[in-house]
């Protein structure tokens, strides 16, 4: 059997007659002798409409009388239909049932809560809220090698399993086999962040860039938090923070150009149902100039405003979301890079500036999220990095063969972190990160 996938019928349905189809029944209407099946292959967004006719069809009562979530194969004649919603239509001469679906099917033609669907994630994929947003993360996953490839990056697998905490946070998942004794001699945890390795892979590559799960042991229950994430993590030596910021900037305007060309049907759907104005919003960003505003600057902006924030405003806090959106949403509208945070909310590695008490850092905010992405210049010098490390109390020890790319080679570097879920947040709409995620982890759940 030859199938056609609808991918390729919508891309030229008049290239094509006879042809072979197979899908999932996601509607089905029947009446005396002739039905209608909308039919999805998971090749393309939108369905396909097949009209099933008993005067053809053999085995027309088996065909009318199945329930939605069936999954069949359907050899049939192609026929235009220019006047209707659809271009086409295929016309059945042949329906073959590859699998029944029970009467009790968790979703039929009602809309289904987000909570809702949640609680069948092994379905939800099927509703068209997840075919838009999973078909969005496949394309910019796409897109995001494309970038760095053609910009000459090597792609380095970091760890997954480390005795690293990168954030200083100390959030992290233990990796045990439950004995008493340590598999790897000393303790062990799933990453937050393959930064550190980077830098390793950087000051031999010269440009790198990782792509892989990172893990957060933080039991939140906020719609932006998850136990189990993915890390977009470029290093570029002989680099500075503007170097950074510009690579940023290009690659997610990258993205976005790709996403608007390649998923418009799917993000038209989420501009339906999520967000209005969401494709003016993402052309917005891909035709301007990012903001470059120093931290300083933002927090004279934020007390300056009449806004009423929840949470206080004063130099040497750490920016909320609601801050962030207000900078970025009232005060500039578009995409700002802040720059020089205090060096006391910042991780360790981040190089310090001239002045004593700010680092070269940058985060990217954005309209609608806040923090897109977070990045820094790395601090190279040897004598102020391991002050640093011994002002936080930190193991110089465990970190030797960090402090030996300083010893060896050194070079000026930066790099910047992206989180994949709230990027397909951002270009999507869709407010909770479990909803952009196939199968989410987070605090007391796991299925």
């Amino acid at each position: 059997m030859k199938r056609t996938e609808l991918k390729k019928l919508y891309e030229n349905p008049a290239g094509f007659g006879e042809v072979t189809v197979c899908g999932w029944i996601k509607s089905l209407r029947a009446g005396k002798g002739i039905s209608f099946l909308s039919l999805s292959d998971g090749s393309f967004f939108l369905p396909v409409q097949v009209v099933v006719e008993q005067e053809k069809v053999r085995n027309y009562e088996e065909i009318s009388g199945l329930n939605t979530g069936a999954a069949v194969c359907v050899r049939g004649k192609v026929v235009l239909t220019p006047d209707a919603r659809q271009p086409f239509e295929i016309n059945a001469d042949d329906v073959t049932v590859e699998g029944v679906s029970a009467p009790d099917y968790p979703l039929q033609k009602k809309a289904h809560s987000p909570e809702y669907l949640r609680t069948i994630t092994h379905l939800r994929m099927r509703t068209n809220t997840f075919q838009a947003v999973f078909r969005v993360r496949s394309a910019a996953a796409q897109a995001i090698h494309r970038f760095f490839a053609e910009n000459g990056f090597v792609y380095a697998h970091t760890p997954i399993i480390t005795a690293s905490d990168c954030e200083g946070a100390g959030e992290m998942f233990r990796v045990t086999t439950g004995e008493d004794e340590e598999f790897f001699g000393v303790p062990a945890s799933l990453t937050v962040s393959g930064q550190l390795e980077g830098e390793c892979m950087a000051m031999a590559f010269g440009k790198i860039y990782t792509f892989g799960p990172t893990f957060r042991a933080e039991k939140s229950y906020t719609p932006r938090h998850a136990a189990e994430f993915w890390m977009i993590e470029p290093e570029i030596a002989f680099a500075d923070l503007d170097d950074d910021m510009e690579l940023a900037e290009n690659m997610l305007k990258y993205i976005l150009t790709a996403l608007l060309d390649e998923c418009s049907a799917e993000l038209k759907f989420c501009e339906k149902f999520y967000e209005s104005g969401l494709t003016e919003r993402l052309q917005s960003v891909v035709r301007s100039d990012f903001v470059r505003c120093s931290y300083t600057k933002a927090i004279d902006l934020l007390e300056r405003s009449e806004e009423k924030f929840r949470y206080p405003v004063y130099w040497g806090c750490d920016l909320q979301t609601e801050h962030e959106r207000y900078l970025t949403e009232k005060v500039f509208g578009m995409p700002v890079f802040v720059t020089g945070y205090p060096k006391e909310i910042k991780a360790f590695y981040m190089r310090q500036n001239d002045d004593g008490r700010t680092v070269a850092a940058m985060d990217l905010l954005v309209p609608g999220v806040g923090e897109l992405i977070g990045g820094s210049q790395r601090e190279e010098r040897f004598p102020v990095l391991t002050a640093r490390m011994t002002e936080l109390g930190m193991s110089l020890d465990d970190y030797d063969w960090y402090l030996d790319l300083r010893r060896y080679g050194g070079a000026k570097h930066a790099g910047f972190g992206l989180g994949f879920e709230r990027l397909i947040m951002y270009v999507t709409g869709v407010s909770n990160i479990r909803d952009v995620i196939p199968f989410p982890r987070t605090a007391g759940n796991i299925y």
